[in-house]
């Protein structure tokens, strides 16, 4: 893979400060000189490697201002990531460079990385105590760290003799990140200034519709994980809250089997049982003894039940005797203040667990109304899976999804669906790893777990309700699965360095059955249920017919690590040897550049993975000036799945400065659609009142579901997609660099339609007069479409606006309003 070129640090010169200005001169400097490497103890060292030189050991210089040149990958974010006494060491002979660091305050456990030039470092290799003679001979001494006295602080490290040169080269590159920085961190609010007195720009822009070249027709797709309530409260139409009373610490502190549960009145009381579970897998049921009628069990679902007048819900349970006669309760569903919207009786009788179900229609709305269970005689009741369902579900499907947010999504018009996640596929530790296994089958034989984003999984949304969701809306589905490691953010505590969090992999006397839970995956989606268990379960279900499965994901962004690639090369070369007709996408870690990307690049170039998957959340500045990052790109090797991505703002707003960043970034995935197969922003949800991460691309409480500027992006990609690019020549009247990065134009033709879409992005403050001049394209209709997307950098509001178009042939002017988005479809 080809990196950001060292070219336009000659246009970094100019940002040198004074030292480092002095540094790059070449006359009467040093033959060598003294380098100290230390970590900062005020953040335990989280910032990473830094250096500082000194000409006699006595005064002493930071070098790059303190600018960290490695950071400690192990452990949680927060919490981890430390690095304490770091001790340098190079080979003899001018060989690699070697830095160990001891992971926390004990200095029991180590970390090994090694670099050819201190700049470019290589994976991470974490040690117990036990294990240090397997470190890289001549990496590490014992004895006390040195000490040296910077700034007025007493640092602790190492001091070793090098070359000058190698100083100079640490600050030239500092110097180049810190340039990289300031282009990474513009922003509109700079633009008055950065923009003042600048007139509307002109722009001519010539299509060559004789040279068109395929293109991905899966660029716009959607990135599912169960994330801000994203499932169970969100998508997932189930209104009950802990409908399974399987909530417990674990998910969250102050949780347990009665959350989101209410016991009022006197005479009777509720319990939690074990014995003689429905399923061994949802262990927990209530029961309630009821010594004198008269008293309530209430569930108000998640931040109340939403009911419409007229419409119906499907009501069941699962409930037994457990003594006395059988007895009557009443179910009823109510308004805060007690009136009755709906009601049913059910007589319960017999030991043995049975379903009852009903149908409640209720008399009217209610924003915030509770499910109310009473029992009207004295007896021992046991329930469990208390469910209520509007039987409006996307599609009209069982145990299915709710039809506003599930449009939404499907308006969006995506190529497929990543499930289940991000972070929540590969879990918080080897326990937490997502297991499909457990999501399908009877919703009382799936296996509940603690959600990594602080709350619980009922399954409900399981691969089988998502395998449906892709085919109801035309999407091909990509499940990512663990590559036998967890998330690279899982905590990992001293004394238990290889045997959990980070990074314990699942055993590898155990990887053979961890592999086969893949390799049965396909074949639950694809095979014949007349020859595959797992695709029998899935006929049971209700689809005998395949859901033609063709993607597959194996990791994360995680930790290129040994740990790592031993697990995934066996995935990895089982599932090519078993369904060669599966496509996998491997992983470069979390983030566009740094040693895990360039690691997981190295693993995918060697294994040749079809394509990988990268992430990464960044500054609108960094969209703006990275639209040729693609374009570097080698096209001998993987293609790349742009996994997850959004701009980031301080405060993380979605307004129109972050949805036209992203807009501005797409036009440039477009024209590289040949390597880029597929997009997927991220999030996708977000439940108000519950939400771990912004921003997020819809969000929705109970009632209503709010898109914000940024969907609207993905939709006009979505909607106005093509299979083919059209080369674009753009020349304008401006000379400025900062002002041309801000307009861009993708060119892309549908051949299903035969359409010519046509996206333009202004950025800038003043409006873009272009001419359009379609090159080789014959004729187009008198009438075409025109949506344009605009607003003041700071809207949150904005909404594309869409009207009839006349070009009146093959050129044809077009005014893009300041910040704004416009699409013509012809």
């Amino acid at each position: 893979m080809k990196k950001l070129k060292c070219a336009a640090a000659l246009a970094a010169c100019w940002c040198l400060s004074p030292l480092q200005a002095h540094v790059t001169e070449t006359t009467n400097v040093p033959d060598s000189v003294s380098l100290f490497s230390y970590a900062t103890p005020g953040d335990e060292g989280r910032s990473g490697l830094k250096f500082a030189w000194s000409p006699d050991g006595n005064r002493w210089f930071t070098v790059g201002d303190g600018y960290a040149f490695v950071r400690s990958d192990y452990g949680a974010w927060g919490a981890e990531k430390r690095m304490v006494r770091p001790q340098l060491y190079q080979e003899p002979g001018g060989g690699a460079w070697h830095c160990v660091w001891q992971l926390n305050g004990s200095g029991k456990e180590l970390a090994h990385a090694a670099s050819p030039d201190l700049l470019s470092w290589k994976r991470q290799t974490y040690f117990t105590p036990q294990q240090r003679k397997d470190l890289p001979a001549a990496s590490w001494r014992s004895g006390r760290p040195e000490r040296v006295t910077l700034d007025g602080v007493q640092l602790e490290g190492s001091v070793m003799r090098v070359a000058w040169a190698d100083v100079e080269r640490l600050n030239r590159h500092a110097a180049y990140r810190a340039y990289i920085g300031q282009l990474h961190d513009e922003r509109t609010e700079q633009d008055p200034q950065r923009f003042a007195g600048l007139k509307p720009v002109h722009v001519n822009l010539t299509v060559d519709g004789g040279k068109a070249k395929h293109i991905s027709d899966k660029l716009i797709g959607v990135f599912f994980e169960d994330i801000n309530y994203g499932a169970d409260g969100g998508l997932y139409a189930e209104l009950i809250q802990n409908r399974d009373f399987e909530y417990s610490a674990a998910d969250r502190g102050e949780w347990n089997a009665t959350t989101a549960w209410s016991l009022e009145g006197k005479g009777t009381e509720l319990r939690i049982a074990t014995d003689s579970p429905i399923h061994p897998n949802n262990p927990h049921y209530a029961v309630l003894d009821v010594k004198q009628p008269g008293a309530s069990l209430s569930n108000g679902g998640y931040d109340g039940i939403v009911l419409r007048k007229g419409e119906k819900y499907d009501f069941s349970w699962r409930t037994r005797m457990l003594g006395g006669r059988p007895g009557k309760v009443n179910v009823s569903l109510c308004t805060p203040d007690g009136q009755v919207l709906a009601a049913k009786s059910f007589r319960l009788n017999g030991k043995d667990w049975k379903k009852l179900d009903a149908v409640f229609t209720p008399t009217a709305d209610a924003d915030a109304a509770r499910l109310v269970i009473t029992p009207a005689e004295a007896g021992t009741y046991a329930f469990d899976m208390v469910s209520l369902f509007p039987r409006n579900t996307f599609r009209g499907h069982k145990n299915g999804l709710r039809a506003d947010l599930a449009q939404a999504i499907a308006d969006l018009h995506p190529r497929f669906v990543r499930f289940p996640g991000g972070c929540v596929a590969h879990g918080n530790g080897i326990d937490n790893i997502y297991r499909w296994k457990n999501t399908i089958g009877p919703l009382e034989a799936r296996k509940p777990m603690r959600n990594l984003w602080g709350y619980h999984q009922t399954m409900g949304l399981g691969y089988y309700e998502y395998f449906r969701f892709c085919e109801d809306m035309g999407a091909e589905p990509l499940p990512v699965l663990a590559a036998g490691v967890p998330c690279q953010n899982s905590a990992c505590p001293e004394g238990h360095l290889l045997g959990g969090g980070q990074q314990g992999g699942i055993p590898m006397e155990e990887m053979d059955a961890y592999v086969q839970d893949i390799l049965d995956l396909i074949d639950y989606a694809n095979a014949d249920p007349k020859q595959n268990k797992w695709a029998k379960m899935r006929a049971e279900a209700g689809h005998p017919a395949p859901f033609n499965l063709k993607y597959i994901g194996i990791g994360n962004e995680d930790l290129i690590t040994d740990v790592f690639e031993e697990r995934f090369t066996m995935i990895y070369e089982a599932i090519r040897k078993h369904h060669p007709e599966i496509t996998v996408v491997g992983t470069v870690g979390p983030f566009w550049e740094g040693t895990d990307y360039e690691e997981g690049w190295d693993l995918a170039t060697r294994l040749q993975v079809p394509i990988v998957d990268e992430h990464y959340y960044n500054t609108p500045g960094w969209f703006i000036n990275n639209q040729d990052f693609y374009d570097r790109y080698d096209r001998s090797k993987s293609k790349v799945y742009l996994g997850e991505y959004a701009a980031h703002l301080p405060g993380r707003p979605n307004n129109i400065e972050t949805a036209l960043a992203e807009a501005l970034y797409l036009t440039s995935v477009e024209r590289n659609g040949d390597v880029v197969t597929m997009t997927s922003y991220a999030p996708l949800l977000a439940k108000e009142g519950h939400t771990q991460w912004n921003p997020d691309l819809i969000y929705f409480n109970n009632r209503e579901v709010h898109p914000t500027v940024g969907y609207y992006v993905q939709q006009l990609y979505g909607q106005n997609a093509g299979d083919a690019y059209l080369p674009v020549s753009i020349r304008t009247d401006s000379r400025r660099s900062d002002v041309n990065r801000r307009i861009a134009v993708s060119v892309v033709k549908d051949s299903r339609s035969g359409d010519l879409i046509v996206k333009l992005v202004n950025l800038l403050p003043v409006e873009v007069r272009t001419d359009v001049n379609l090159q080789g394209i014959e004729q187009v209709k008198p009438t075409a479409t025109k949506t344009v997307l605009t607003g003041t950098p700071t809207d949150r509001k904005a909404r594309p606006v869409t009207t009839t178009f006349e070009p009146g042939g093959t050129s044809f002017p077009c005014t893009l309003p300041a910040y704004s988005f416009t699409v013509i479809r012809l």
